[in-house]
């Protein structure tokens, strides 16, 4: 669905992202983990548009983003939770929502639309009445995600939903992000915390200082010592 082919990502004249090569296949989660500062978000933020980036190529279903605003990347399909939502919280969870569907390519079945995102996540339901700075840092994560789902995306960017949260919060959304996919969405998971993110994922990308360093099945990369020793905590 989405492919990176040796992609280079400049801050000024400092290199934050070396030939990065990533794919991402329909109805997959795919995990980028990494260190503070590896380059894990300014992959999401270049397919978003919301970067420029020089040489390589990005595709979404072979159709090249390159040139593209984040707007027009936005209704082909890409939906981005940035760190900590970014959800507006002089706005009611309603009015959150339904910003979503502006991305949409097609605003038919909003009903239908809301309904699945309700049903996901009752406690918006119950709280759509109320301003978004009223809710806990959890109910805002999973504002931000509802929020992408109301665009009916081909693809997930979540950069770091976990960010903050209580482990049993954390077990909560590592649920919602495995829902998401079981019904169909597909994924591109940036998380810190990355032994939640290599059980919930089918494929990994190990991200140091911009370059992709290891890849390869989820569960193996659980199994590796290195993986074990710089990330895991044991």
């Amino acid at each position: 669905m989405i492919n990176l082919q040796e992609l280079n990502v400049y801050y000024g004249k400092s290199q934050a992202l070396h030939d990065i090569s990533i794919s991402v296949r329909s109805g997959e989660i795919v995990a980028l983990i990494g260190a503070n500062g590896a380059g894990k978000t300014t992959v999401l933020k270049a397919i978003s548009g919301l970067i420029p980036w020089s040489d390589g190529e990005i595709t979404l279903n072979d159709q090249s983003l390159r040139g593209k605003k984040a707007e027009r990347i936005a209704k082909m399909g890409i939906a981005h939770v940035p760190e900590r939502g970014g959800i507006f919280g002089k706005m009611t969870v309603l009015e959150n929502l339904e910003i979503g569907t502006v991305a949409g390519s097609q605003r038919k079945d909003l009903e239908q639309r809301f309904d699945k995102v309700f049903k996901l996540f009752p406690r918006l339901k119950e709280r759509r009445s109320q301003l978004s700075s009223q809710l806990s840092g959890g109910e805002r994560q999973m504002l931000a995600i509802g929020r992408a789902m109301m665009s009916d995306p081909q693809l997930y960017l979540l950069d770091e939903p976990t960010l903050g949260m209580s482990p049993l919060m954390v077990r909560h959304l590592a649920n919602i992000v495995e829902e998401v996919r079981n019904q169909g969405g597909t994924i591109l998971l940036v998380e810190q915390n990355a032994r939640m993110a290599l059980k919930i994922s089918q494929r990994a990308y190990v991200l140091e200082i911009g370059r992709v360093t290891r890849q390869g099945a989820s569960e193996e990369l659980l199994q590796d010592e290195k993986i074990i020793k710089a990330y895991l905590g044991l």
